[in-house]
């Protein structure tokens, strides 16, 4: 007889009585992390990404993600889904490079030509930018770095989507900016459903024989894949509806009228706030008068907004000590490569004239291994335990 199988959500009984089992210096029972704080700190490490084309901190970022991801990702299907975006990034850098080879912008006589492509002519208005011609070792290296930059950004949005559940993000935005949160979740849903609506039409492929890969492959798994978006769609547009989103409480026309006024008049201040870190001409009291003032304004707003939707919260997440420790080690690392103290700016980016290793500062590898603390600062997820129905003798 075929056992049944019921797939259940480790409870904290059940996590305690396997951490029994198991290592006998466990005593932390799995819960899951609040999803802003995996935000807060896949964001921060994608701050200190974008400060910095130096190879090994890249790298040394890479890494970090990587450990993180595997040591605190649940058995849910979508977070199995990191990989994809590592393919992602490698497929960034790969166009990145190609790019930069085909529209050379010009080479110097200290470049070091690789090979040369064959030159395509270019109308006069087309100044400054050829098709083809000589490519150099420098312009590939520049390409490289630019493109693995981006590909750690990509990354970091990865591991974000891969370790926190955005739809339980929603929970914790203001009753004003619900709409606005509803449309940010499903967006971000989109890469995890994906991956996990790919890997069961891959099981299914499998399980019917079909081995094929390559372009072939594709119009089988694309199909699919776009039929089961679409059911998922219509599933969650007819769920949202039934649970009243959308729908907002009585206001007055007064009242909505104030509550644009303050929210459009903060957002102003924070412009002119932002404008000042930029621009050293602007006077100190504009740009710290600007981010007071549009902060207050905006929280005004964004309370007067709020009481015209009513939530209620079931089982809110908890954000204790793991949450405080997890942001602080993901800020540790965004702070250490932008404050430029401790060591030489041109550390972070490295030149390419002359050809040479380039530099590893101490500190920003120190506030990038701190930012892998999450890994350890983060309490073990639950996962899903396979319990035998009953009846089958197990």
């Amino acid at each position: 007889m075929t056992a049944h199988v019921m797939t259940a959500t480790a409870g904290p009984g059940a996590a305690s009585s396997r951490g029994s089992r198991g290592s006998r210096g466990s005593r932390r029972l799995p819960r899951a992390l609040h999803p802003v704080a995996w935000w807060v700190w896949a964001i921060s490490l994608g701050t200190a990404a974008t400060r910095t084309t130096n190879p090994l901190l890249l790298v040394l970022i890479f890494a970090v993600l990587g450990l993180v991801v595997a040591m605190r990702r649940t058995d849910a299907p979508w977070a199995r889904g990191y990989r994809f975006y590592l393919v992602m990034a490698l497929t960034v850098i790969a166009i990145r490079v190609i790019f930069r080879a085909v529209f050379e912008s010009g080479v110097t006589p200290s470049d070091q030509i690789l090979f040369s492509l064959p030159r395509l002519p270019t109308p006069s208005w087309y100044a400054g930018i050829q098709i083809g011609g000589p490519v150099s070792l420098q312009a590939i290296l520049s390409a490289c770095l630019d493109g693995a930059r981006l590909a750690c950004l990509l990354c970091c949005i990865g591991a974000a989507n891969t370790l926190a559940n955005p739809k339980r993000a929603l929970r914790v935005l203001p009753g004003a900016l619900h709409e606005l949160g509803v449309a940010v979740t499903v967006a971000l849903s989109v890469a995890p459903q994906l991956v996990e609506s790919a890997q069961r039409v891959r099981r299914a492929r499998r399980l019917r024989g079909a081995t094929g890969r390559g372009p072939r492959a594709l119009r089988s798994i694309a199909i699919p894949v776009l039929h089961d978006a679409l059911d998922r769609s219509l599933l969650l547009a007819a769920g949202m509806d039934s649970r009243g989103y959308g729908r907002t409480g009585s206001a007055t026309r007064a009242s909505r009228r104030l509550t644009a006024a303050l929210t459009m008049t903060g957002l102003a201040g924070l412009c002119a706030g932002a404008y000042w870190l930029f621009d050293p001409t602007v006077p100190q009291a504009v740009g710290i008068g600007g981010f007071a003032g549009g902060a207050v304004l905006c929280v005004a707003g964004l309370a007067l907004g709020g009481r015209r939707v009513s939530r209620t919260r079931y089982r809110p997440d908890p954000w204790g000590w793991p949450e405080w420790a997890v942001v602080a080690s993901g800020a540790a690392s965004a702070v250490g490569l932008s404050l430029n103290i401790g060591y030489s700016p041109a550390a972070l980016n490295p030149g390419l004239y002359p050809l040479q290793w380039p530099a590893l500062p101490v500190v920003p590898v120190i506030a990038i291994l701190i930012s892998a603390l999450a890994a350890v600062a983060a309490p073990p997820p639950p996962q899903a335990l396979t319990v035998p129905a009953a009846g089958t003798g197990q």
